[in-house]
């Protein structure tokens, strides 16, 4: 993040884009409204954080406790970001496989390592399916079985 620039965005895709430094691999964020105020407060051109750019991993993580200190804040490092950020998406329902792919995880238990403190409140069936059919749940798409998958699935003597 301390190496994020204006060239990573794409204003109006509302994406930000930047390879992972311990990966590699491109990582595209999409980001809303809230954020997009975030951003404009930060330099039009060049790098957003010019003078964490320089600094490397643990220079920056010094400097952060540094103003938490001064700040009264206790218990909190940069890291927390990535376990908040995974729980957060795990209380409101966001997939696994985009929060694991946003974070870059290549493992669901690394995932869910990150994601185990969520306190997930679960709504009544009854709710969830008034709220399912006023339009307001994204329907589960279940995967497409053949009738020859459904088949061999069957014990002897059964037809699907």
């Amino acid at each position: 993040m301390a190496s994020l620039a204006t060239e990573n965005v794409d204003w109006p895709a509302k994406v930000i884009s930047f390879a992972r430094k311990k990966t590699k691999t491109v990582s595209m964020i999409h980001f809303g409204d809230e954020v997009e105020a975030v951003l404009k407060t930060l330099p039009s051109t060049g790098p957003f954080f010019p003078k964490m750019r320089k600094l490397n991993s643990g220079h920056r993580a010094t400097e952060f406790s540094r103003v938490c200190r001064r700040a009264g804040v206790k218990g909190v490092t940069l890291h927390c970001y990535r376990y908040a950020w995974a729980e957060r998406a795990k209380q409101c329902g966001y997939p696994e496989r985009f929060a694991q792919e946003a974070l870059g995880h290549n493992s669901k238990a690394v995932h869910r390592a990150y994601s185990r403190k969520a306190k997930v409140r679960l709504p009544s069936l009854e709710n969830y399916e008034k709220q399912a059919a006023a339009g307001n749940v994204i329907p589960f798409q279940p995967p497409q079985v053949t009738l020859a998958e459904q088949q061999s699935c069957q014990p002897q003597g059964q037809l699907a």
